[in-house]
């Protein structure tokens, strides 16, 4: 094995100690946080704190336990409870509907988008607490696909001012799998995942194919980390990590933020952000227990994701001068292609996205489609299956049949880049309020000519992938995954909501730290960015890069 191996740089990661992390975030090595919930610290209303954070997801957990570490007082509304794994998670299908945002919404445009589910979350973690695990960066080509590709936006950040944090939060979850030869290459700090069958039959058809597949990334530990064990394999990623190998803001950032001052409150649902002058916010109103209340603060980060954001500024009337509030809304195309083997493959036991290849995720000018998407697997469990059998129209005894055959199908998934378009927006309801009288959201989403072409591209691949391990039957169906947009990144108040560190245009004070405002989307899981940018706006606020507040 020569020096230059990528096989050293997953090796070396492996093995590399765990002091910097635990000293920036020691949520890994501190009791359940159950436990230390029960001693958090509590602020009055009336006490002005250093920050206001609303969400307490992937980019608003990350914000508040960077800034409590840093000494910042800080109060993170939830809207949704507290978690307790123990209790709260059952390893079922129909028992884990309860993590979704399940609230009133209206969809409408060409191609309306189901909410719920795979795309919203509620609750201390946000969606996270529910999604599969996928975690891999964005390539250095999705900051700049406007000069690029003619397409899409220019970000005002580059890669390279993403890429510490990037490996900061991985090494926090931590970020299992093989070295990744994609965009920026780099190894992950822990290693690969045994592959179970579904991911087999990806592996011997890419490889039949000439096609490069990784085992991995997945936010799962595959080895003891702290005081998390490692995965089981039980395969009920996506109703809630019962053993806490997988990540979410819940076991991998509140434990530290509680420790260090930070006041965590569930059940709260922000309604209104107050400012004044035009210039600063000064607090947030908020329903708690049935009864409106108001926190006052120095700052305000709201961290709703790319659906309540902008609902949050739009009844706020805030930050919303050039008509870009509830803009450029995306959603990924995520066709699911499922392949019959004459051999079981009990696809749910791994992770899973437990194998993945992003060989087709820049643009080919071979094709007639800009931009591009990725595949991997995602082993849906028997619920779900089934709304795959019934979308093909299986119904009855041939619905029982193919139920009763879950074990021998393999199921692919892709993530298409879908571009960013003005008028798949959020606006408010003007006909429908939620029960604390505040206007519901309303999404608009259509797709493109590109959105489409590149639908069809990635179920071909799949296809093929399947066929070539030995598949005797295939189905697809078509759906999104994913969110991000409505708040975007730009470098000026005419193109966008906030600047390249995160704060809204025209405000001295008022941050947003979430997926709303990611100006593209790749074709990656957005949670590992949406925590890198959360990181970077935290480490320039304590550090004194961004005026403190």
């Amino acid at each position: 094995m020569t020096p230059s191996h990528p096989a050293l740089g997953t090796l070396r990661e492996t093995l590399r100690p765990y002091g910097d992390v635990r000293r920036r975030n020691a949520s890994a090595w501190l009791p359940p946080v159950g436990r230390l919930r029960r001693n958090m610290r509590r602020y009055d209303d009336t006490d002005e704190v250093d920050m206001v954070v609303i969400g307490c997801g992937a980019g608003g957990a990350t914000l508040t336990q960077r800034l409590a570490h840093a000494g910042w007082h800080v109060v993170c509304l939830e809207a949704g409870p507290f978690w307790d794994p123990d209790t709260d998670w059952v390893s079922d299908e129909a028992g884990s509907h309860h993590l979704y945002w399940n609230e009133p919404r209206v969809v409408g445009g060409d191609h309306p988008v189901p909410l719920g589910a795979n795309n919203s979350g509620r609750g201390v973690g946000g969606s996270m607490v529910h999604f599969a695990g996928y975690t891999p960066r964005l390539h250095p080509s999705d900051f700049h696909t406007k000069s690029l590709d003619g397409v899409g936006a220019d970000w005002p950040i580059t890669y390279d001012d993403l890429k510490p944090y990037y490996t900061r939060i991985e090494r926090e979850l931590p970020v299992a799998g093989q070295y990744w030869p994609w965009g920026d290459p780099h190894p992950h700090p822990h290693g690969p995942h045994p592959v179970g069958g579904n991911g087999q039959v990806m592996l011997d058809g890419c490889a039949a194919l000439g096609i490069e597949a990784r085992v991995g990334p997945v936010a799962i530990t595959s080895g003891r980390f702290g005081n998390r064990p490692h995965c089981v394999y039980r395969g009920f990623c996506l109703q809630g990590c019962k053993v806490d190998a997988k990540a979410s803001p819940l076991i991998t950032h509140v434990p530290d933020a509680i420790t260090h001052g930070a006041e965590i409150r569930d059940g709260s649902m922000a309604t209104y952000i107050e400012t004044e002058g035009g210039r600063r916010a000064t607090g947030v109103h908020y329903v708690r227990g049935g009864r409106p209340r108001f926190q006052r603060a120095r700052a305000v980060a709201v961290a709703g994701y790319s659906i309540e954001t902008p609902r949050l500024l739009l009844n706020s009337a805030i930050a919303n001068d050039h008509d870009q509030v509830g803009r450029y809304v995306m959603v990924q195309g995520a066709p699911q292609t499922a392949g019959r083997f004459a051999d079981e493959i009990r696809m749910y036991k791994a992770p899973p996205p437990e194998v993945s290849t992003e060989a087709f995720y820049e643009t080919d000018p071979g094709r007639p489609y800009q931009r591009g998407f990725a595949v991997q697997t995602v082993s849906p469990l028997p619920i779900t299956w089934a709304e795959h059998v019934t979308a093909q129209g299986h119904w009855g005894t041939d619905l029982r049949e193919r139920m009763r055959d879950y074990v021998h199908w393999a199921v692919l998934g892709s993530l298409c880049e879908f571009l960013p378009q003005p008028d798949n927006r959020v606006t408010l309801s003007p006909d429908e309020s939620d029960r604390n009288g505040m206007p519901v959201a309303r999404f608009d989403h259509s797709r493109c000519a590109n959105d489409d072409q590149l639908m069809a591209a990635s179920q071909q691949v799949m296809e093929d992938i399947l066929r070539a391990a030995g598949a005797t039957e295939l189905m697809t169906i078509e759906r999104y995954a994913h969110l991000v947009g409505g708040c975007r990144m730009a470098a000026t108040p005419h193109d966008g909501v906030v600047d390249a560190d995160l704060r809204v245009f025209g405000y001295d004070n008022l941050f947003i730290t979430d997926g709303s405002v990611l100006p593209t989307q790749g074709s990656a899981n957005p949670a590992l960015t949406i925590m890198a940018l959360a990181d970077r706006a935290a480490d320039r606020l304590t550090r004194g890069e961004v005026p403190r507040p």
